[in-house]
């Protein structure tokens, strides 16, 4: 089944423009096919590969790692390894960020009962405040204190 450039960008959830951008910058798996009018005609498989392809973009790879990988696919048989190696670098990278990830919100957490039990016990005036001039004076923080003041 054909489908026009705004059939696609509704059931994609990108927008004419951003499909555009992926054409030009040779990102789809096909080339896009045009009409005798010059119209793009889009296909299911389509859809299914822009699916993929704004995970990897939204997951942290790069146009020119995509790109890579879509011409050896392209490519056929017998070089399998390669997109293999390729994904499995991005996959390594992703669990990096999923870990930074994990760590930062284990400290979002922290201040936040910080933040929680300080306005529980009505000690809200203890937390850090860089304008106080007797922390400034003092040239410390209290995030540092070992009361867990923040």
């Amino acid at each position: 089944m054909d489908l026009t450039i705004g059939e696609v960008a509704e059931r994609s959830g990108l927008s004419v423009h951003a499909l555009r951008f992926y054409e030009r910058e040779g990102l789809f798996a096909n080339p896009v096919r045009r009409l005798s009018n010059g119209r793009r005609i889009y296909h299911e498989e389509d859809l299914e590969w822009l699916a993929i392809c704004t995970k990897l973009r939204s997951s942290g790879m790069s146009l020119a790692t995509i790109r890579q990988y879509i011409e050896l696919a392209r490519q056929g048989p017998g070089n399998e390894h390669e997109r293999l190696e390729l994904l499995r670098r991005h996959e390594n990278h992703v669990e990096a960020q999923i870990q930074e990830l994990h760590e930062t919100l284990n400290v979002m957490r922290h201040k936040v009962r910080i933040y929680e039990d300080h306005l529980a016990r009505g000690e809200a005036d203890q937390l850090w405040n860089p304008s106080h001039a007797e922390t400034a004076q003092a040239g410390t923080h209290q995030e540092h204190r070992p009361s867990g003041r923040t």
